[in-house]
């Protein structure tokens, strides 16, 4: 990394901050190895000016660059263990000395940090706040096949889900691991590396979602919505308006399956799918299932219930309400794959089809993939 100082209109010397803004651009001048795919470690040609510019970017933008945005403001601040230090990569099993660790914001980093300030990896830290501090929403949607493919050949330009939900999620660098019964949280390890976004309400938020039909496909997105990835601009004279807050919103994970590639999984009870689907069966009437993201980047975890006697549950989903949300599908392979499936079930009378519902539990994905996409990605999503 050349040496540069942060140089921008403000001078904090003059106790006016550089904007988030203005540091964002540096940031992104600074992530070379997130766009080119480098190993973290390889990007250190310079390791103490890397620590001091870090060190420096997270004060400005975390600490006394705090914004207050009302219920949206978080005061938790995440650092990450410099592992050289420790003598550990993150995924070994370090009991007494997890990845990272949390504080409440104070006015000022070293107070910030106490005693554990030399320990700390700064870059890490900095992009871990940064996704940590952007709001984030996952839409789970049940969709015909036949509009996936319409949308593929491009018949049509959106998309209108059968039914969906819409669920703000937080990141956190933390699992959830489920009991049995997967309504209650047994425990919370780390998953750092890896970013996990947890729904804990999961079977009431998720319980009119049921795949109830052979042409049905289950679809997955996350979304980034706002907040430290997306600051408002401050100088608009001469832009296009990109960094107001009016059209933000970037797909970070996207997917579905057909309802055939689960049902199959649900009554095998094991690995049926290679990378798209995976199942672990437990006692009782509940499976935990887990879709492999595109490229086998990123893994969702589905609870999958038989609801037999449709009589019983709500008359149905309410009607779906006109949507603004975006959502890409990757549809490539997986279409073809959800398209056999659903061909074949058509066969079946509709007698034998098994009602299933399916509740998220949780998206993780690898905290590199997530801060490239906040810092680069520009393609828009596919409206709904």
């Amino acid at each position: 990394m050349e040496d540069e100082e942060i140089a921008t209109s403000s001078d904090p010397s003059e106790g006016v901050l550089p904007s988030r803004h203005e540091l964002l651009t540096i940031v992104r001048r600074h992530s070379k190895f997130l766009k080119d795919g480098m190993v973290d470690e390889d990007d250190r040609s310079d390791i103490e000016m890397d620590v001091k510019f870090w060190n420096e970017m997270l004060d400005l933008y975390f600490i006394r660059g705090r914004e207050s945005t009302g219920c949206h403001e978080d005061d938790l601040i995440f650092f990450v263990r410099d592992m050289n230090l420790h003598g550990y990569g993150f995924n070994d099993n370090v009991e007494s000395a997890p990845p990272y660790f949390v504080r409440r914001w104070a006015a000022k980093l070293d107070k910030v940090t106490g005693d554990s300030y030399a320990e700390v990896d700064w870059r890490r830290s900095f992009y871990l706040n940064f996704i940590a501090h952007t709001s984030f929403a996952v839409t789970v949607a049940i969709c015909s096949i036949q509009d996936l493919r319409r949308h593929q050949s491009g018949v049509e330009s959106s998309l209108t889900p059968v039914y969906k939900v819409i669920k703000t999620v937080y990141a956190s660098p933390s699992r959830v691991n489920f009991q049995v019964d997967f309504r209650k949280v047994s425990e919370t390890t780390p998953a750092y590396p890896n970013i996990c976004f947890a729904i804990e309400d999961f079977d009431d938020t998720f319980d009119s979602v049921v795949l109830s039909e052979s042409d049905h496909c289950y679809c997955v997105l996350l979304n980034a919505d706002g907040g430290a990835a997306f600051p408002s601009k401050e100088t608009p004279e001469g832009d296009d308006g990109s960094g107001s807050v009016k059209n933000m919103k970037l797909t970070l994970f996207s997917g579905f399956v057909s309802y055939q590639m689960v049902r199959d999984a649900y009554e095998a009870g094991k690995p049926r799918f290679g990378n798209l689907l995976s199942l672990g069966s437990y006692q009782g009437r509940t499976d935990r299932l887990f879709m492999r993201g595109p490229g086998g980047q990123g893994e969702v975890e589905v609870a999958v219930s038989s609801v037999p006697d449709q009589s019983q549950q709500n008359s149905g989903p309410p009607p779906l309400q006109p949507s603004k949300e975006g959502f890409i599908m990757g549809l490539g392979s997986i279409i073809r794959q959800a398209a056999s499936a659903a061909s074949r079930i058509t066969q079946k009378p509709d007698a034998e089809l098994l009602p299933l519902k399916c509740s998220l539990m949780s998206v993780s994905l690898p905290w590199e993939n997530i801060a490239h996409d906040l810092l680069f990605k520009a393609s828009p999503p596919v409206k709904l």
